[in-house]
């Protein structure tokens, strides 16, 4: 090999080296998405009301849900709409949840194997209205496809239990813009199947931040395909002064403005 031969071969090696690592380092990991995930669509606070429609084949309930989260672990929730269920609210902080119902004036703890339990009969779970981090702190994750969708990046990830997890499901799969937004969220049993799976749509812009305003949770097993519950986003604001007395047992117990 002459001298030159060997300068071309050096010069194209030091390209390949260089492309190649900057490839890798552009493609995050697995964990990366979903926590940017969780942490864009929370924000460290955000303030928004909710629409609810849980749908039935032969019968229709709409609510109206005032929310106030903080980071990835708290959250309070207080329904305004209708009026007999006027002041009903969810308080969650850290792992633990408490329920509040004005009509008994109880405040009630929900133990953790309930957090998998309907959350005002409707298809969300305990932990699925308050977006929890246990599939931050108990699964491990892996990118499955990599995907273009209108110009953006989209990664479909699988998400299984660590060992000796104290969690319901056997397996959850997400579909994630590289922008942070969740298109689709699935829940799966032991055996592998689909329970239910959420879809998101219609991305409005809230402030500075891009946001799905439709969420659609449909059970897989339910007795109609019509059966699904419908969140809609009136109002959205991210990064809010809330005080520190919003997220106690007392705030259950009054309205918040």
């Amino acid at each position: 090999m002459t001298r030159a031969m060997k300068k071309t071969v050096f010069i194209a090696g030091i390209f390949l080296v260089l492309f190649s690592s900057t490839t890798f380092a552009k493609e995050p990991s697995a964990f990366a998405v979903i926590t940017k995930a969780w942490d864009y669509m929370r924000g460290k606070t955000s303030v928004c009301q909710i629409r609810m429609t849980v749908h039935r084949a032969n019968w229709e309930r709409v609510s109206v849900i005032k929310a106030w989260t903080r980071g990835r672990n708290d959250s309070i929730f207080q329904i305004t709409v209708p009026k007999k269920d006027k002041g009903n609210g969810t308080l969650k902080i850290g792992r633990d949840m408490w329920t509040y119902n004005p009509k008994i004036n109880r405040v009630i703890k929900i133990p953790p194997s309930m957090m998998s339990q309907s959350w005002m009969g409707s298809d969300f779970s305990n932990n699925d209205l308050s977006k929890a981090d246990s599939i931050l702190n108990d699964y491990t994750h892996e990118i499955d496809t990599i995907t273009r969708e209108n110009g953006i990046t989209v990664y479909e990830i699988k998400s299984v239990p660590k060992p000796n997890a104290p969690v319901v499901w056997g397996m959850q799969t997400l579909k994630i813009r590289e922008d942070g937004i969740i298109l689709e969220q699935g829940f799966y049993d032991e055996d592998m199947s689909a329970v239910k799976i959420l879809t998101t749509s219609e991305i409005k812009k809230f402030g500075e931040r891009f946001f799905p305003i439709r969420w659609v949770m449909r059970a897989m097993d339910a007795d109609s395909k019509e059966d699904y519950t419908l969140l809609e986003y009136e109002s959205l604001e991210f990064d809010v002064p809330l005080r520190d007395n919003w997220f106690t047992l007392n705030a259950l117990k009054k309205p918040l403005r």
